[in-house]
């Protein structure tokens, strides 16, 4: 019988970068987020953050939408389903993670 692989072989390279990691828990606890607010948030410039969107929006992690609020052009990010599902099953291994470190 083998031993299961160390937590750290799950963490997803996409979600686990600490910024998009950002990203993807702000825009699940706000279920859509305009792009200014996360970049005051996280204390990116735009063009950073339209990078890890792009990785982020590639992957299916999220939607990108951009529209018009009056006269301003708004862009607002929404986690999708996979988005979430990442974002659980990271959380998830960074939980074993920690278990294993705050063991007696």
């Amino acid at each position: 019988m083998t031993e299961p692989l160390h937590p750290v072989t799950g963490l997803d390279d996409v979600v686990h970068q600490r910024v998009r990691l950002g990203i993807l828990t702000i825009a699940h606890e706000a279920r859509r987020v305009e792009f200014v607010y996360l970049r005051t948030q996280l204390g990116l410039t735009a063009g950073n953050l339209s990078q890890h969107l792009t990785v982020l929006e590639t992957a299916g992690l999220v939607e990108v939408e951009k529209g018009y609020e009056g006269k301003r052009g708004r862009t607002w990010i929404t986690l999708t389903a996979a988005g979430n599902t990442a974002l659980a099953e990271e959380i998830a291994r960074l939980k074993q993670l920690i278990a294993r470190v705050e063991r007696p």
